[in-house]
């Protein structure tokens, strides 16, 4: 499968493996829960403002169509590959169905760099990528939403672009979108929020003051600012690190993170802040505190740290910030680290995501209230099952989940036959 050479997509194929063999997939069944059903692949020429044409590569993998249409986020990254694109649309399904929402998984997105775009260039890869991917998604199919370097402007352009191909707009193609064009209330906090309604539940479980606890975030992007703020005004948790691509920041204080938030709008990340002292943003991870929030890139906890942790309760924002070879070393910790699983923990997204869409297709709007008292409700369901399933059977918190989400599609495909 040199289609998907990627160390991303082994990493996932390897979690995959551990569940199968856990609850016993029949050899038979393996690759067709594994590998996705569909991937595309696309080139996009754009005219640049210099004059010059650029092309960009673009990727959109559906994993399965078994339970409903797809659903995933599209992603603007420089190293962008159809592998970790690929393991990331197999998350997502697993994601959804421990969720148990009326989705496969899917994910895309272009290999470019959205910073170094003018608007005008970043508004002509957006639709062009959207029109190449016209003949294989739709509001029944493949349902698109943002991810790490998309926006609710780019989903405007998407939904534009695919309403004016179908004559009539369709909301209901793309989720993440502003609220003036069918657009949900509390879509882009909903990752963030639903991170930390999932550590108040564990520090409950835990027995921990939330006064006198601690976090630290890395990734201060749409989940890690949000976590932030919510965790410092909401619980009342002291946030002493946090960090992006350009900077590490700690300070034992505690750090205002309005204050970040505000410098980051204007300036476009922490590298300026002078609020707290710079460190190294590896030794961040494992600096002592309560509750660490990896929210940035996969595979950041690793062998090489995972026995150095120092947190409480490890709140996976990201997806795939933990190897499996780290999984062995916390699962021997599982006493000292109380792990929240990314496929669980981030799952707020997709969630608010469904709801956006069901809204689409009724042509019914929701207050954000409503739409936050669903989230929670659908997170505090998922997440007494995990603890119940990892309680019962001795296993870890990701194994609980992953094995419960893995169950849902086997026992779908199974009752459809071999088509979905």
């Amino acid at each position: 499968m040199n289609i998907y050479n990627d160390e991303v997509f082994q990493m996932a194929c390897d979690q995959f493996q551990v569940i199968a063999d856990y609850i016993n997939i029949d050899k038979n069944d393996r690759d067709r829960l594994m590998y996705p059903k569909r991937s595309i692949a696309v080139t996009l020429p754009i005219h640049m403002d210099d004059g010059t044409t650029q092309t960009f590569q673009g990727y959109r993998v559906q994993h399965h169509l078994t339970l409903g249409p797809t659903k995933g986020g599209t992603r603007f990254a420089p190293n962008l590959s159809m592998g970790e694109t690929a393991a990331l649309a197999m998350w997502m399904s697993w994601k959804c169905a421990l969720a148990n929402l009326p989705y496969g998984g899917a994910k895309g997105g272009i290999a470019c760099d959205p910073t170094k775009l003018s608007r005008r260039e970043l508004e002509g890869v957006s639709r062009r990528y959207m029109q190449e991917m016209i003949p294989f998604v739709g509001p029944h199919t493949d349902i698109m939403g943002p991810d790490m370097g998309t926006n609710e402007q780019i989903m405007a352009w998407f939904m534009d672009t695919y309403s004016v191909y179908q004559g009539y707009a369709v909301s209901e193609i793309v989720t993440g979108k502003p609220v003036s064009i069918g657009g949900t209330e509390g879509r882009r906090e909903s990752t963030g929020r639903g991170v930390v309604y999932l550590i108040e539940r564990a520090m409950d479980m835990l027995k921990m003051d939330a006064e006198k606890s601690t976090a630290i975030i890395q990734g201060f992007g749409n989940v890690g600012s949000v976590a932030a703020l919510a965790l410092e005004r909401k619980v009342g948790v002291k946030v002493v690190g946090i960090s992006d691509a350009t900077v590490a920041l700690y300070n034992p204080k505690g750090i205002d993170v309005r204050a970040a938030e505000q410098h980051v709008a204007k300036k476009g990340n922490l590298r300026a802040f002078t609020e707290a002292d710079r460190v190294d943003p590896n030794e961040l991870l494992t600096m002592k505190c309560d509750v660490l929030v990896p929210s940035a890139v996969d595979r950041v906890i690793t062998e090489k740290n995972a026995d150095k942790l120092q947190c409480r309760i490890l709140a996976e924002g990201a997806n795939g910030p933990t190897t499996p070879e780290a999984d062995l070393l916390l699962n021997e910790r599982w006493d000292e680290v109380f792990v929240i699983p990314d496929i669980l923990c981030n799952a707020g997204g997709v969630i608010v995501s469904y709801f956006e869409w069901v809204q689409g297709l009724q042509s019914f709007l929701w207050t954000e209230s409503e739409v936050t008292d669903k989230l929670f409700r659908i997170l505090q369901h998922s997440f007494a099952q995990v603890i119940r399933r990892a309680k019962d059977h001795k296993v870890s918190h990701r194994t609980a989940a992953m094995a419960i989400g893995v169950e849902r599609v086997m026992k779908a495909k199974h009752a459809r036959g071999l088509f979905p």
